[in-house]
């Protein structure tokens, strides 16, 4: 017995340490996000001034609007584009799927700046200047292949009866589709927009080769400042720590409020 639990308290342990490791330096910055420093390892009083640089910098505010919806519209449109080719791959013959699922996946497998300087080249090639539209179709190339990987496990799953027996009882495809199929994969299509929302929050390498002129991102924005490294910026480098916490304790709650839904409707279920 006295084993047993000297065993769960070193597992316990581990993970913490694991836990500890991985978000250290998130909690760094959450704390150093209420000092009035601008320089992490020097002291500084409790100060919520990184915070009102935050939100009264419009330049900060313009900069976080045009990461948000360039993650939304392409998640939207990874989605789209990333469900519709799941589910032809998958009602595809064996030796087709096998081709496109291997080309889907070239660009996760690749890495990212082979895949920016593709798309750089490609927009030269054909004439198309960099404008939002390049910008866009960049995000789409990146987050499209995280989409499909997370919605084709979904239609494996899926009981191929049902929607045979859809078509059996009058419902055309396209009705069978939204009716029986969608609510049976959307799990795996939630769990790929959100995918693809990270993706493109966090993008920097593909950003840096297809945006326009004046147009910036978080990722962009932040290497930029980096690199003037005047005290200007630092203060304004600063006023992410801010952003940082509040984008972790969101999706904190996010994540905490669907685990323990999740756990009421087995409950309810039970």
């Amino acid at each position: 017995m006295k084993k047993k639990i000297a065993i769960k308290c070193l597992k316990a342990a581990f993970i913490g340490l694991v836990l500890l490791l991985l978000y250290a330096p998130i909690l760094l910055l959450a704390v150093y996000s209420f000092s009035s420093t601008n320089t992490i390892g020097t002291s500084g009083s409790f100060s919520f001034a990184h915070y009102k640089k935050l939100f009264g910098d419009p330049v900060i505010l313009t900069m976080i609007g045009n990461t948000l919806l360039l993650a939304l519209l392409a998640a939207i449109l990874s989605t789209i584009l990333g469900t519709t080719g799941a589910l032809g791959m998958y009602y595809l013959k064996r030796r087709q799927k096998a081709f496109l699922n291997g080309v889907s996946q070239i660009p996760v497998v690749n890495a990212e700046i082979v895949t920016a300087l593709a798309l750089a080249i490609a927009f030269v090639s054909v004439g198309i200047s960099k404008s939002y539209f390049t910008l866009l179709i960049g995000h789409m190339v990146i987050c499209t292949p995280f989409v499909v990987l997370s919605v084709l496990p979904k239609l494996k799953q899926m009981d191929n009866s049902l929607y045979e027996a859809a078509l059996d009882l009058g419902a055309n495809p396209a009705k069978a589709l939204f009716r029986v199929v969608l609510p049976q994969i959307i799990p795996g299509v939630v769990s790929g927009f959100m995918l693809a929302v990270t993706l493109s929050l966090d993008d920097y390498i593909v950003t840096s080769y297809t945006k326009p002129a004046g147009f910036d991102t978080i990722s962009t924005y932040v290497f930029n400042a980096t690199m003037k490294g005047n005290a200007h910026t630092a203060e304004t480098l600063a006023s992410f720590w801010a952003l940082t916490t509040l984008i972790f304790v969101i999706i904190l709650a996010v994540v905490l409020v669907a685990n323990f839904s999740g756990r009421r409707k087995k409950e309810a279920k039970k």
